[in-house]
Order: structure tokens, then C-alpha cells, then sequence
């Protein structure tokens, strides 16, 4: 019974110290942390003489931007202490070693607590490693590509599905999981998605340029003679300091 207790005692701390560590920030894992509102990233500095903690400080605080606040909570000179990650833990920091590393019982407390310690002796390492994680956290942008037109030329209404638009691709390509614009004298009737793509009588992933084929259109039925269709997909963009 003893035995069970303990045995059950250990998994649970085991457990714990799983959750703890997933929970917890580092560099890598920052695009997967982001929240809505203010985002910020603090940061424990650790260095082997003073004027490398001034030079690297103040090269940090230079990334902060309105979108992102860069916190350098603590800053001291000697090295990682169980002090300086304990205080990682609390205030859900990441550890910035400069010629500088934690002994093992520290790194095992460290590891224990899901504290992410970074060590580096190059300060441009630090600064470009740091920058490349706040901007993960930057909310992404995603810019328009148009991929190909097509003309329709011929309608087919079908029973329980709606009408199909039967099109000549103009240029580019049209992709079974594109956007589709639906254009009327130059003017947007309809913005969605394909509802279905065929060529002669076969579902198909894409069309190009002087192919004949069928679209239907996901909730929209009003389409006429003469229509573009506009075929558009969306990129991510990352935004840069």
C-alpha cells in the first residue's frame, strides 16, 4: 500500500511538472502564446561584468514597440541562480544568460519549472533571436493574390444544388479551394467561396488558362451570362519590427 502511494505520488508530481512546462513562455513557443490585447515579453537578464548587462539592456529595450512591450524584469551580474528562476516562473520570464550558465541543480530546477534559459556570448545573437520571437508575436498580415479569371458563358440549373456557371478560364488558374469573386460590369456581385469545380464531368483540384469547365458557387445562385469570375487566394505576411 506504502509502495502504491508513493508510486502515485510521483506520477502526479510528474503530471504537475508537465502542465507547468507546457504552460510556460519561451523564445519557440511565443507564436503559439499569443493573446488578444497588449503582448508583452519579459525577459531575466544574467551577465559576467555590468557594462555587458548595460550594453545588452539597453540594445533590448530598443525592441519594444506599441505593439509589443519588452520587460526586462531583473538584471544582475554572476550566474543563474535558483533565485533568478524562481522569479522566471512567477512572472512567466525567459532567462537571458551573457558568458554566463547555470549549474546543473539549477538547470534542473529550471527544467522542473519549465523555464526557458537562453545562453549566448555574442550580444548580436541575443538581439536577433529575441527580435525573430517578438515578432512572431505580431498580429500576421495577409495580402490578396488574384490567381486566374474565368468568363461564364453558359448556365445550368440543377435541381437541389442551383446553378452551375459553365466558364471559359481566361488566364491564371482557378483552384477548387480558392476565393471566388463574382464581377458584373466591373462591379463585385458576390465575394465567397467554390462550392464545386468540374471539368466535363469530373470533380477536379484545378483549371488553367483555355479550359473549359463548371463552378458552382457556395450560397449564390444569382450569377449571369457574361459574369468574371475572379479567383483569389489570401498570403501571410510577416510583419517586421
Amino acid at each position: 500500500k506504502k509502495a502504491r502511494h508513493i508510486a502515485e505520488y510521483w506520477i502526479r508530481k510528474e503530471r504537475e511538472r508537465e502542465l507547468l512546462a507546457t504552460s510556460k513562455i519561451t523564445l519557440e513557443q511565443l507564436y503559439e502564446k499569443i493573446k488578444e490585447g497588449t503582448k508583452d515579453l519579459n525577459i531575466i537578464v544574467k551577465g559576467d561584468v555590468q557594462g555587458s548587462i548595460e550594453a545588452l539592456t539597453e540594445a533590448l529595450n530598443k525592441l519594444s514597440t506599441s505593439d509589443i512591450k519588452l520587460k526586462i524584469i531583473h538584471s544582475s551580474t554572476g550566474t543563474i541562480t535558483e533565485t533568478d528562476v524562481m522569479l522566471a516562473s512567477a512572472s512567466n520570464a525567459v532567462i537571458i544568460g551573457f558568458n554566463v550558465r547555470p549549474d546543473s541543480r539549477v538547470a534542473e530546477i529550471a527544467e522542473q519549472e519549465g523555464v526557458d534559459i537562453k545562453l549566448y556570448d555574442i550580444i548580436y545573437n541575443v538581439i536577433a533571436d529575441v527580435k525573430a520571437a517578438m515578432e512572431g508575436l505580431l498580429d500576421p498580415v495577409f495580402k490578396e493574390v488574384v490567381q486566374g479569371r474565368a468568363e461564364i458563358r453558359d448556365l445550368f440549373k440543377i435541381t437541389k444544388i442551383g446553378t452551375i456557371a459553365g466558364c471559359s478560364v481566361l488566364d491564371g488558374k482557378i483552384s477548387r479551394n480558392s476565393g471566388l469573386r463574382v464581377l458584373r460590369d466591373g462591379v463585385v456581385a458576390h465575394d465567397g467561396r467554390i462550392a464545386s469545380l468540374k471539368r466535363l464531368k469530373d470533380d477536379v483540384r484545378e483549371v488553367t488558362a483555355g479550359m473549359e469547365c463548371g463552378i458552382g458557387i457556395e450560397n449564390f445562385n444569382d450569377i449571369h451570362m457574361g459574369d468574371i469570375l475572379e479567383a483569389y487566394v489570401k498570403e501571410k505576411v510577416d510583419r517586421k519590427l
